[in-house]
């Protein structure tokens, strides 16, 4: 019989603020993750800071925002009111303290929680904030959260506003980077939700004229759009529409009171019905919704009273209402589209003309597909129900939702050894792994057919659940897991062409990686060090000197599931998958994945050159 475990009074713990947050950040900041994903909780703390000084230009103060981000150390300084000058440590450190709670200061503000800086200020070695307003400036520094300076300048000659310093604690987000492309794209997508702002990082200026037609312009490339881009604009409102004359899918950019909304929500669901409904509507035809969406490309923003979201990192709208004596969400989009679409329409005959060409033939082509289509879902569910290519994470098996979770990620593997490996290793709660069979197909200037009828790609996509849009997306992280090896590079270049050929969005919100695991294990009877190139097998065997064991992996397989846990766990490397931004993905791939030609021959050898070179110059 187990012996009754004792509660009593000295059971219960009350935790002050910074502790909470330190102990479950989580709850504050989403997950953790080191820089190599946009979400990665990094980016959130910047984020939460600079919240503060879009909020303030917002309220027609500061028009400049200067960022910078140096090593582990980011500085975040605005032309702002700057924080009364009382309060500069309750900002930061008082929870459920803040401006925001008084709407006449904040009407339409991304946070009204109180949080945001407090997280920042617990997850920080370093933190500092500073305010500047009537000739005045007071100051305070903390070290993950705890107050350690305090200064207050009754004459000053700085100019008002605010700067925040901060340094990432690195026991909480272990070995972490700031990604320049991640930062960048953040910034961008500030200025196109606020025309007029100027953001300065590390002496880059961002800057946007045109809002959300400045986003699809840079998003999609002139030859690639069906049309001229739509853009309409209303008082709590703003939409950019056109579609793409290669891309297969739906792509949407959805933002609520300049929050980025990357898993959409009531805002995004109500623009999508709006535009089927505004369309059939003009046309007089009952189109399939899916025929008038194909190869949509858009952005929506609106601003919202009060905004719900469901969850405290905001990638999802929950709000039904737009607040005030404004009507629902849903309404209230649904009529602003329906009177500014149809208007344009109107209006611009060559647009309706080449829209509805592009209607037509996304229905020709569905109804050609819709046998292949049956059959491909058929198998796809039998494959799926005797788990012979998915090894599903329990997060998708027990949760009733669709939505994706941020933690759940899909490892895509070659080979049965390989997939065994990281199947025993992996943690079954958020990962899934998706086993290849041999190398897949070029699918390179291929239409979408060859997805349902190439099983591979058909139980991949099906895996996926991106089959109609990325907001179905199942995985908030798809990571390529192959060997380091000449076969693995070319299974790798046939996955990224699969994704770039017919869900390039995948790749352009941030959610296709590939896994870097070690090339070789050194060790002595007392310490074990794993490197992931030549020139960190060196600092190893001299690290350890005398004679260690030096160990070659091969592959993926050769890697017991004890040691793989370690690479896909806390210490998991990963590269994400970029767009050049210069090039447009017909263009990449035509490059490196169509016919071979002169240029391409040259680069190979020039860049074969270069790769010896540098390890001449190592030896």
């Amino acid at each position: 019989m187990s012996k009754e475990t004792k509660y009593t009074e000295d059971n219960i713990r009350s935790l002050d603020w910074k502790e909470h947050i330190r102990m479950r950040p989580g709850m504050y900041i989403g997950k953790l993750g080191d820089g190599s994903s946009p979400d990665d909780g990094i980016y959130i703390l910047l984020k939460e800071v600079l919240d503060n000084s879009i909020d303030e230009y917002v309220m027609g103060a500061g028009k400049t925002i200067e960022i910078s981000i140096q090593g582990d150390k980011v500085i975040v300084r605005d032309y702002g009111r700057g924080i009364p000058l009382g309060k500069v440590v309750d900002v930061v450190s008082k929870m459920n303290t803040g401006g925001k709670y008084d709407s006449r200061a904040f009407k339409k503000s991304v946070g009204l929680n109180g949080v945001g800086t407090k997280a920042v200020n617990a997850l920080s070695t370093f933190f500092k904030v500073e305010s500047t307003r009537d000739g005045k400036s007071a100051s305070a520094e903390f070290e993950k959260g705890n107050l350690t300076t305090q200064d207050i300048l009754d004459e000053t000659s700085r100019r008002r506003g605010t700067k925040v310093s901060f340094v990432p604690d690195d026991t909480i987000f272990k070995h972490y980077k700031y990604r320049t492309e991640y930062v960048a794209k953040m910034l961008k997508n500030y200025v196109y939700l606020n025309p007029g702002l100027t953001i300065i990082f590390n002496g880059e200026k961002y800057f946007s004229e045109n809002g959300l037609r400045d986003l699809l312009s840079d998003n999609i490339n002139q030859e690639d759009r069906l049309y001229e881009i739509i853009h309409l604009k209303g008082d709590d409102i703003e939409v950019a529409i056109t579609h793409s004359k290669t891309q297969y899918s739906e792509e949407y950019h959805s933002f609520v009171n300049g929050q980025h909304t990357t898993q959409g929500g009531t805002h995004q669901a109500a623009f999508r019905e709006a535009v089927v409904k505004t369309v059939r509507e003009y046309y007089g035809k009952n189109y399939e919704a899916s025929d008038i969406r194909k190869s949509i490309v858009s952005a929506i923003s609106i601003k919202v009273m009060e905004p719900v979201f469901e969850s405290q990192t905001k990638t999802k709208l929950g709000s039904t209402e737009m607040g005030g004596d404004l009507p629902t969400v849903r309404t209230y989009i649904n009529d602003f589209v329906k009177t500014k679409l149809d208007n344009f329409l109107h209006k611009n005959p060559t647009t309706t003309e080449s829209l509805q060409r592009k209607i037509l033939q996304a229905e020709r082509e569905r109804k050609d597909l819709s046998g292949i289509r049956k059959l491909a879902r058929e198998r796809a569910k039998k494959a799926s129900l005797h788990n012979k290519k998915l090894r599903d994470c329990r997060i998708h098996l027990t949760d009733s939702k669709k939505d994706r979770n941020l933690e759940s990620t899909l490892f895509i593997t070659e080979g049965d050894s390989a997939s065994g490996s990281i199947t025993k290793s992996r943690d079954v709660n958020t990962q899934a792994v998706f086993s290849l069979r041999g190398k897949p197909l070029n699918s390179y200037n291929m239409s979408k057919k060859i997805v349902y009828e190439n099983e591979e790609f058909n139980l991949l996509q099906a895996a996926l659940n991106i089959e109609e849009s990325l907001e179905d997306l199942r995985y908030n992280n798809i990571v390529i897991a192959t060997d380091a090896d000449v076969d693995g590079m070319h299974i790798r270049l046939l996955l990224i062409t699969f994704f770039l050929q017919f869900f390039p969005e995948v790749i352009k919100e941030g959610h296709l990686y590939i896994l870097q695991t070690p090339l070789f294990r050194v060790r002595n009877k007392k310490e074990t060090i794993y490197c992931y190139s030549e020139q960190e097998r060196r600092d190893a065997i001299q690290k350890l000197s005398g004679k260690p064991e030096i160990t070659r992996f091969k592959g993926l397989g050769e890697i017991s599931p004890d040691e793989f846990v370690h690479f896909i766990g806390d210490d998991i490397r990963l590269d994400p998958v970029m767009l050049d931004k210069e090039k447009s993905i017909e263009e990449l791939l035509s490059f490196y994945m169509g016919k071979n030609t002169p240029q391409r021959q040259e680069f190979i050898i020039d860049n074969l050159k270069v790769e010896l070179d540098t390890i001449e110059e190592e030896l």
